[in-house]
């Protein structure tokens, strides 16, 4: 069962839900919170969809795609690491400005810095290492995001502030490819330009968030098995948080397949042009993320009236699997553009709807970070997972005419998706 938090520090109103009071945040928080995500994850995804790929080529044009998958894997082992990390880090945190405001601006400090490192990179470490700190940055600010929604809002409430965390990936990336195409092709600028605004925006949520205080009587224990125990919860003891994990964790596999090679797959298979990929993939995003801004708000809000989560969760899966099979077999860029369209509805009423159920099935409600935290490592460990296993799915009967084999990647994503709709279905904590 979910418990109340703690009282607010901030004057702040409060109204009764049931037997539990929470606090009612400042108006224009719920869209503000979503933009603050949305921008993080845009900084990100601006680098890790378009421009390392620009860059890798700029380092090394013959082993580009060697380049991407070895930057990206180094980044997502740091976000493996760094969301349980952080978010346990948050939960204790006793600052005056409370624990969520100072992640903020962390990321917000980290995600301009990796920028100008990426800018600066003249070797695949280094560029890596600029996407670690870029990372690093975004995480932050997600893992803060996170923890604020059951913070703040009831459980029977969460349908809207859940489905502005969840589409902040989709219209993430729509937000990072539309700055960095503005710039194009000026590598540089777009680098910084996502990172900026990514930056102000964060630095905004950090100026008018409500954060409490931790008081140091609440702080979690800590001690070395505590510390190991960031990166674990028991599934037996928490099974319902278990397939929760390895649901995302197959979703997020069959979005990791299109989003690392996304450019690599237009310029090789249907003929974009390399100095104007950056438009064609801000076309195709803004159609998945634009059918996923119309649908998962309604549903979110229809979650919460009928009281279930499952079963949205469970079709929408299946739907994205099949917009992914979709993309395996598109002959055209416009038929790859319809096979987005229907991703998009089944990616952004998953990710909308899931993050609701997962905040009711956190082992620790008083203590969401850290457990959230572990739950984005189900979000980046495709990241690692895909470019480690692409380049065998890749080699798949390739030919010197069809050097890589995408459709059998694609068709792993699909594999991926539907097992991610099965893993639904053993959650008892929730209907």
């Amino acid at each position: 069962m979910t418990t109340a938090p703690k009282p607010i520090t901030d004057p702040v109103e409060e109204h009764p839900v049931g037997a539990a009071t929470w606090p009612r945040p400042r108006r224009g928080f719920i869209p503000l919170l979503g933009l603050t995500v949305a921008t993080a994850y845009g900084a990100l995804l601006a680098q890790a969809v378009l421009t390392l790929s620009l860059k890798s080529n700029e380092l090394d044009a013959e082993n580009a795609t060697t380049v991407l998958s070895i930057v990206v894997a180094v980044g997502s082992i740091a976000a493996l690491i760094g969301n349980p990390l952080l978010g346990r880090l948050s939960d204790r945190t006793l600052s005056r400005i409370g624990r969520r405001r100072p992640y903020l601006l962390l990321g917000a400090a980290a995600a301009v810095l990796g920028a100008f490192l990426a800018v600066a990179a003249t070797s695949t470490a280094l560029l890596a290492a600029s996407y670690v700190v870029t990372t690093a940055g975004m995480v932050s600010i997600t893992v803060a995001c996170a923890a604020i929604v059951p913070d703040q809002i009831a459980p029977d409430k969460r349908g809207a502030p859940s489905a502005m965390i969840g589409l902040g990936a989709p219209i993430g990336a729509v937000i990072g490819l539309f700055l960095a195409q503005l710039v194009q092709p000026n590598l540089t600028a777009m680098f910084l330009l996502p990172a900026a605004v990514s930056a102000l925006t964060a630095l905004i949520l950090a100026l008018t968030i409500k954060d409490r205080r931790l008081e140091r009587s609440e702080r979690p224990r800590f001690s070395f098995r505590e510390l190991l125990m960031t990166f674990w919860v028991d599934p037996r003891r928490s099974p319902s948080f278990a397939w929760a994990w390895a649901s995302r964790l197959m979703i997020f596999f069959g979005v990791a397949t299109v989003n690392a090679y996304q450019a690599f797959y237009l310029i090789m298979v249907h003929g974009v042009d390399p100095a104007t990929v950056g438009t064609s993939i801000l076309i195709a995003t803004s159609i998945l993320s634009g059918v996923s801004l119309l649908l998962a708000p309604v549903i979110g809000k229809i979650s919460d009236r009928v009281g279930r989560r499952k079963p949205f969760v469970i079709v929408a899966a299946i739907v994205f699997g099949l917009g992914l099979g979709l993309v395996a077999i598109a002959p055209s860029y416009s038929m790859f553009l319809v096979a987005v369209a229907v991703m998009g509805a089944g990616q952004g009423v998953y990710f909308a709807v899931d993050f609701a159920l997962v905040t009711e099935v956190l082992p620790d409600p008083d203590n969401p970070a850290k457990d959230l935290g572990l739950m984005n490592l189900a979000t980046s460990l495709p990241s690692t997972l895909v470019p480690a296993i692409a380049p065998a799915l890749l080699a798949i009967g390739a030919t010197a005419a069809n050097p890589q084999n995408f459709t059998a990647l694609f068709v792993a994503g699909v594999i991926a998706a539907f097992l991610g709709a099965v893993f639904i279905v053993p959650i008892r904590q929730v209907r």
